[in-house]
């Protein structure tokens, strides 16, 4: 319980996170414009502090803090610009910092960043106006990759929760149907007795008589879809239990794990009952013919488990989104100070 109050708790702690940077920046300004209100930097990053404060305060929405982290980091660079090169030095290690977590090894602005660090931190040189413009034109490119990881991840949870919802809906559609129609298309075998005859087993019932293409229907039962789909479901979560203790955290009010949780279920109530069908039609070798409902059961465990071999290529793409930057070679563009 612990574990799953956490996931749904992410959201709420971003923003207290972002409302405590929020505070601390807004203090620093108001210091800043006590010194000189007619500095236009300082007021145009006050105007981002408020649409910041405003979309933390006026949204309950995942989207709201992404959208108050833009504002932020528009008003720390606008307050590093009207700050003095004696208060910029000390910000250089979070700076580098950030630079670093959204900017491959391999970009050039990040490595000036890096060179021009290490000169203040050995004391070899220290910050001047040109190395300051280097600094915050990465530090905004940084951001802006950040900002472009936290789109990615919020269309890939969207798709992801949508998907979820129409395969949940397809389930509730097979359970209802197998209920309305228990003997259209039954998940019941017909092995063989040893005296030569035959008889039918379902999920939730045993009858004498039928023949391999036609199994008798009075073994069937309105419950036997919606049992398999249940089991299906439980063994699908099992999966997902497994399969998340690898999956990394994010930073972002968008709760990834949860939403591969969240499609691991369906999936799993929708395989469960497919692969019986696939048995009964056989198209697995030496399973043409299933001889206890414990045996039906315990296939039923077995495909609702089985989703994470369709799941996977889910889980590996929502591996690669919350991946650090690429370190592979690629074409950087090189940096030019703004005018």
């Amino acid at each position: 319980m612990k574990s799953i109050r956490q996931l749904l708790d992410t959201k709420r702690e971003l923003r207290a996170v972002t409302w405590a940077r929020v505070i601390d920046l807004t203090g620093r300004l108001n210091l800043k414009l006590e010194e000189n209100k007619e500095n236009l930097l300082l007021r145009t990053a006050m105007e981002q502090i408020t649409r910041c404060r405003d979309a933390l305060a006026f949204s309950i929405r995942s989207s709201s803090v992404a959208v108050a982290q833009i504002h932020f980091d528009a008003a720390f660079i606008l307050y590093l610009r009207a700050a003095s090169l004696a208060e910029t030095a000390p910000m250089m290690p979070a700076i580098l910092g950030t630079v670093r977590e959204n900017l491959p090894s391999n970009d050039l602005r990040r490595k000036a960043v890096e060179s021009i660090a290490e000169g203040i931190s050995a004391k070899k040189s220290t910050l001047t106006e040109s190395d300051r413009e280097t600094v915050l034109d990465t530090l905004a490119a940084a951001n802006q990759a950040r900002t472009t990881k936290t789109i990615r991840i919020r269309d890939f949870v969207r798709i992801v929760s949508i998907v979820s919802l129409l395969l949940t809906a397809v389930a509730v559609g097979v359970a209802a149907l197998g209920a309305y129609r228990p003997t259209a298309v039954p998940l019941c075998f017909v092995p063989q007795t040893p005296a030569g005859g035959y008889f039918t087993v379902c999920p939730l019932g045993v009858a004498s008589g039928g023949d391999p293409a036609f199994p008798n229907t009075r073994a069937t039962d309105p419950a036997d879809y919606l049992v398999v789909q249940i089991i299906g479901l439980v063994s699908a979560g099992l999966a997902a239990a497994t399969a998340l203790h690898q999956m990394r955290g994010s930073t972002t009010p968008y709760n990834v794990s949860l939403a591969l949780a969240a499609l691991k279920l369906p999936t799993g109530a929708l395989t469960a009952p497919l692969g019986l069908l696939f048995i009964h039609g056989g198209f697995i070798p030496g399973l043409s013919a299933l001889d206890s409902s414990a045996q039906v059961i315990a296939w039923a465990i077995v495909f609702g488990y089985s989703q994470q071999i369709l799941t996977r290529l889910v889980d590996n793409q929502a591996k690669s989104i919350l991946g650090d930057p690429p370190d592979g070679p690629k074409v950087t563009t090189k940096h030019a100070n703004p005018a």
